[in-house]
């Protein structure tokens, strides 16, 4: 079934019912993600308080790569937003001065405003997780019911559940000229974004206790474990896989994962049956292929904590002057991806 503008408002509700810090990622630039969350504060606006920040600097009005103008991202009246100083001074409204930060940034302290008319606010938040997550309990407190978190793909850490409860996900044409190149890329993302959890309650608890003193760790099938002395797995997964022996069968990662381990894997004698754990999606930086190569080679691959992935809005066209054909994109998007998806068009208040 092919998703449709009616049915997002709905979503939207029903989700801010249960999740109170909500966050937006583009799979890249120019993919309506700026429109999403435009939509969503047209939608709420004299129904919610609103929060909004950003994961380090977005809203610029110029696009950075194509110097193409950007949307802007338009708050109504009585919208709690935190920017850094210099951010507010380049955006076109005006503010109420709510609560001071100690976070520091190129752009100036932090702050945390209201919004005492509409108008455009270039967001600039922190660009450390935990300053973020303490960024939004604050605004949680100062009244905020629902906060929403907007960032790009390459910072897409801050989606973590640690931090956002729900995730929103943006695509399109922009990502490339080669429409079954993007429905590809971005049901690859769904699929690590529904990656399975560890459900065995004992290798939870020693996945989380093997992290709290470790980069890297070792489980294997009698529970015994091996905590290892690299400070990431970035680089070192040779060394990583040199460690294991014929009882490993899972193991813990904290940090990023790349093709590299999920590779050396699959020229690997010693083990089968193989679990590799991740804290949470947004550690997963793999290929298509490489994770595919992974599974057909016996590996497996689960988190911690899963993403709680709602929707997936799209853009069918590119500001390079070429797109796709809207009806077909959704289908196809559709038949890959078990999450509504939605064209939300144009804003109107752009």
């Amino acid at each position: 079934m092919l998703s449709g503008n009616e049915d997002f408002p709905t979503l939207l509700i029903n989700t801010i019912k249960k999740n109170k810090v909500i966050s937006i990622i583009g799979l890249s630039k120019n993919v309506s993600k700026t429109t999403t969350l435009n939509h969503i504060i047209n939608l709420l606006r004299d129904k919610q308080i609103i929060g909004v920040t950003s994961i380090g600097r977005d809203g610029e009005p110029y696009d950075s790569i194509t110097e193409l103008p950007k949307p802007k991202i338009i708050v109504e009246e009585g919208t709690i937003f935190a920017t850094a100083e210099d951010s507010l001074k380049n955006s076109d409204i005006e503010a109420e001065l709510i609560k001071s930060t100690d976070f520091t940034t190129p752009l100036g302290i932090i702050n945390v405003y209201k919004a005492k008319n509409t108008g455009y606010v270039e967001l600039a938040g922190p660009s450390m997780n935990k300053q973020l997550k303490d960024l939004c309990n604050d605004m949680l407190k100062i009244g905020c019911d629902v906060i929403f978190i907007d960032g790009a793909f390459n910072r897409r850490s801050f989606a973590t559940p640690l931090i956002s409860d729900a995730t929103i996900l943006s695509t399109g044409a922009s990502v490339s000229r080669n429409m079954e190149k993007v429905v590809d890329q971005t049901s690859h993302i769904y699929d690590l974004f529904s990656l399975d959890t560890i459900k065995d309650d004992k290798i939870r608890k020693i996945s989380k206790e093997i992290l709290l003193t470790a980069q890297v760790g070792i489980i294997n099938d009698d529970y015994s474990t091996n905590k290892l002395g690299e400070s990431t797995a970035l680089g070192s997964s040779k060394i990583i896989f040199d460690q294991l022996t014929e009882d490993a069968k899972y193991l813990v990662i904290k940090g990023a994962i790349t093709d590299s381990i999920l590779d050396e894997y699959v020229t690997y004698k010693k083990v089968k049956d193989f679990t590799v754990i991740a804290t949470d999606p947004t550690k997963l930086f793999i290929s298509k292929q490489v994770f595919y190569k992974f599974i057909k080679k016996g590996g497996c691959l689960k988190v911690l904590d899963r993403i709680n992935l709602i929707a997936i809005t799209v853009n069918h066209t590119s500001p390079l002057g070429y797109e796709f054909e809207n009806n077909q994109f959704l289908r196809l998007l559709q038949e890959r991806i078990n999450v509504p998806i939605f064209n939300l068009g144009p804003c109107d208040n752009l």
